[in-house]
């Protein structure tokens, strides 16, 4: 199927690296096709991760019922639907507007087995690489430019505006994460942060800020504690600036890869083989840590608020010393 000259609609309606995983397919199908027209239906409070983004012509936003939108959306008579969401909402989406459409197979019964059995299943392929996969008989292919994420004159940080010790470069540390089970410990954290060569300025939300000043007042220098202080556009262009960034399994790691930095990324009760880890060509700079071996991983795709095992080896046996030796080595770009 041709996309000349069509009117997509593409859905994605959480969360932020779901979403920033999505932008290859957007840029493709812009830069490939002719006159195509991109409308992107989203959840409202995640419309700023796209905000900028200069490939999509409309959003269609919703707080939390989605049966709202559709009349709107029945308006506009797209010509293809691309649902890279797949659940019931999005199904529901495409029920309603009756009109061709493409999505994509979430091995979510082999991800069961995977957590369930320890049986790996699934393809040696990243979830960026599926999506093209599923709209290849548009002719759209991935042109390996990797992930997009753009930022607003207004969004920018102004590193003048950080302690003076930051303005020579720093450490961007994402102690924040959906689930308590994908967050690297904090008595770990301070470790790490006594021990690095430079600042470090830490990112998360604002159920992060409590655990980000008690690991100030502990490490005492050189740790600023942005938790909860800014949007997503804001920290993203933290993590922009970094020199690199040390990251949990979360969305502030595939906007990391969207910028090309050199990426650490700490992986507790989730594994790389679910298909989204970094999104990055080139990873001589960036590194993936994780306890393999451990009969109990992964626990869940998703995560859990404690370890259900009460050991959390996962994350507990991660090596310090091996984070600081990456983090103080002088490689600091990947392009």
């Amino acid at each position: 199927m041709n996309l000349d000259n069509k009117k997509i609609l593409l859905i994605r309606l959480s969360s932020i690296g779901d979403i920033v995983l999505t932008t290859p397919v957007i840029r493709c199908i812009k830069k490939q096709c002719t006159d195509t027209e991109i409308h992107y239906l989203i959840k409202k409070n995640y419309k700023s991760i796209l905000e900028a983004n200069p490939y999509i012509d409309r959003f269609h936003l919703f707080d939390t019922d989605l049966s709202e939108i559709i009349p709107q959306l029945k308006k506009e008579k797209f010509d293809l639907i691309i649902d890279l969401h797949r659940n019931i909402r999005s199904i529901l989406v495409i029920i309603s507007l009756h009109k061709k459409f493409i999505t994509f197979n979430k091995l979510n019964i082999k991800k069961w087995i995977y957590v369930n059995f320890h049986i790996n299943l699934l393809p040696d392929i990243h979830i960026v690489d599926r999506y093209f996969k599923a709209i290849e008989k548009t002719g759209v292919v991935n042109d390996g430019a990797g992930l997009d994420f753009f930022i607003s004159k207004e969004n920018e940080i102004n590193i003048n505006n950080l302690p003076e010790t930051y303005h020579k470069g720093y450490i961007a540390f994402v102690i924040g994460g959906k689930q308590n089970t994908k967050k690297f410990p904090s008595h770990k954290i301070i470790e790490v942060c006594k021990k690095l060569s430079k600042p470090v300025i830490l990112l998360g939300g604002k159920e992060d800020y409590d655990t980000g000043q008690l690991i100030v007042k502990e490490v005492e220098n050189d740790v600023y504690n942005s938790c909860g202080k800014y949007d997503i556009a804001v920290s993203a262009s933290i993590v922009k600036h970094a020199d690199k960034v040390i990251t949990n399994d979360t969305g502030l790691m595939h906007i990391a890869a969207a910028f090309h930095k050199p990426i650490l990324s700490l992986w507790g009760n989730t594994v790389p083989e679910f298909g989204m880890y970094p999104y990055i060509k080139d990873t001589k700079y960036s590194k993936i840590m994780e306890v393999k071996g451990l009969s109990c991983r992964p626990c869940s795709k998703l995560g859990f608020k404690s370890c259900p095992h009460h050991h959390f080896k996962c994350m507990e046996l991660i090596s310090v010393d091996e984070i600081v030796d990456w983090c103080n080595k002088n490689n600091t770009s990947i392009e």
